[in-house]
């Protein structure tokens, strides 16, 4: 939709209304609803890393673990813009609540997990569920702020905000679940909130969201099965190679890796519904930058909560409890962060929001290193927890803003599902860097600080980024923005 056609909706829909309508938020009843479903992929995805020693010790083998957590990270990566068409084809609400039976019924499958196999299995249906959730929360919102003339950005910060905070205070609570029930209630504990998230989106105003009965056709070319499979082909055999660096490296995955991404990339150029929109890429800067750069912070994201709460348990001897609560300051500083973040956002755009989240990632990498087994008292180690909440909240609201403020309200959907892409992607990065600097579990101070250089290098290449960035105007206005998008 060109932006003139977006601005002469919205004004349509205002005159309607009570003057300065379109300056009211999406109601909390709306955003507080799709939170509820949209809390499930931070929550599985930070509860994991303190029960990995826990799946580990049952089934005896943690190289196994770590694909558990990368069948359900390629998964995602491959659902969440997959999710974001089917949205728009049979509507964003049918989508999203059939991503909660999908999550009920991968946590069913997991906890009667009789070996990692179907532990894996488990999670790729779980990955499927909450890929679905984001794409098409996003959907609704900007579908119901255009109908009833409202802004969306409150709706924005209400999800990044229940994500991040989820996310944060997931270490703490898949800590409390270990220690107390065993590590098959991280599984468990989904059901409730997909009954709840189920009653709270049906009863909410949120329409179907531009669905429609489309045929089984239809939905098989918005799939782009050919584009899935060549980047399934693509990130498996590069998360392969990468790993194997560590002993002996697999060079013939090379060429595989190489010719996978220039089909890809060959493909989704020419598909008449591409999987993953190279196009879009390629004619809007300002969203492909982002991408980029969401990937880097979500590498270093999932280094540290994957990381940190191994180290604790491996090196400082703590319970799952313990170093759950050890995190505890993480989930503090991030919805604190958020909150912050979001009003630097609005007052002085994504430049700002988005150094004070990437120099404040390179100050926690910094003081990572600084760590040592046999000196760190607790405080110190709370002090850094408390540390590494900043980055949390100001890169999240600055990065999810700028996708939401450069793509129209048809297009949301697929962008932020190419966000979820890039996320999800920089999640099995970091399995990745945990292994290669540190071996499939940290159980040295060496490893933790090998892990720490790794985000004190990528947080420096942030920071020039957001600095030397083009597409960022002083005063919060996105350049460099294609036809057919806007910023808000």
């Amino acid at each position: 939709m060109p932006a003139t056609e977006g601005v002469a909706i919205v004004t349509a829909l205002s005159s309607r209304t009570s003057p300065g309508a379109e300056d009211l938020p999406v109601p909390f009843r709306v955003s507080g609803a799709l939170a509820t479903g949209s809390v499930l992929q931070p929550l599985n995805s930070s509860m994991i890393a303190v029960a990995i020693v826990g799946i580990a010790a049952q089934f005896g083998s943690t190289s196994g673990v770590s694909w558990v957590i990368s069948a359900m990270y390629i998964t995602t990566a491959v659902g969440a813009p997959t999710a974001g068409r089917l949205g728009s084809l049979f509507g964003a609400r049918r989508v999203f609540v059939g991503g909660l039976l999908l999550v009920a019924a991968g946590s069913v499958v997991g906890m009667l997990a009789p070996s990692v196999g179907w532990l894996i299995a488990a999670y790729v249906l779980l990955g499927i569920g909450i890929s679905a959730h984001m794409p098409n929360a996003m959907t609704m919102i900007r579908s119901y702020a255009e109908r009833y003339g409202r802004s969306s950005r409150t709706a924005l910060t209400t999800l990044v905000v229940c994500g991040q905070s989820v996310a944060a205070l997931g270490p703490t609570i898949g800590g409390l679940l270990v220690g107390t029930f065993g590590w098959h209630s991280i599984l468990w504990v989904n059901l409730p909130v997909v009954l709840l998230s189920a009653i709270a989106v049906i009863r909410a105003d949120v329409g179907f969201a531009g669905g429609r009965s489309a045929s089984a056709g239809e939905a098989l070319r918005a799939l782009d099965v050919m584009g899935i499979v060549l980047f399934l082909i693509a990130i498996t055999s590069l998360m392969l190679l990468l790993v194997s660096f560590r002993d002996r490296p697999l060079w013939w995955l090379l060429p595989v890796v190489g010719i996978g991404s220039v089909l890809f990339v060959w493909w989704e150029l020419r598909a008449p519904q591409p999987f993953f929109d190279v196009r879009a890429l390629v004619r809007n800067r300002a969203l492909s930058n982002t991408l980029v750069r969401t990937m880097v912070t979500y590498t270093c994201f999932y280094c540290v909560f994957f990381g940190i709460p191994q180290w604790l348990q491996y090196v400082r001897g703590m319970s799952a409890i313990e170093a759950g609560l050890t995190m505890l300051p993480v989930a503090g500083v991030s919805v604190i962060a958020t909150i912050a973040g979001s009003r630097l956002y609005r007052r002085v755009g994504a430049r700002a929001t988005l150094l004070v989240g990437t120099v404040a990632l390179l100050v926690g990498g910094i003081l990572i290193v600084s760590v040592e087994r046999s000196t760190a008292p607790l405080l110190v180690l709370l002090l850094v927890a408390a540390v590494l909440g900043i980055p949390n909240g100001f890169n999240n609201i600055g990065n999810q803003s700028l996708v939401n403020a450069v793509s129209s309200v048809e297009e949301v959907g697929t962008a932020i599902g190419m966000f979820r892409t890039m996320a999800f992607i920089g999640a099995n990065l970091s399995v990745v860097v945990l292994q290669v600097t540190a071996g499939n579990s940290i159980d040295d101070d060496e490893g933790l600080h090998r892990m720490a250089w790794f985000i004190i290098a990528a947080a420096a290449a942030l920071v020039a980024g957001v600095v030397f960035s083009r597409h960022m105007g002083p005063k919060g206005e996105v350049r460099g923005v294609g036809p057919g998008h806007y910023s808000e």
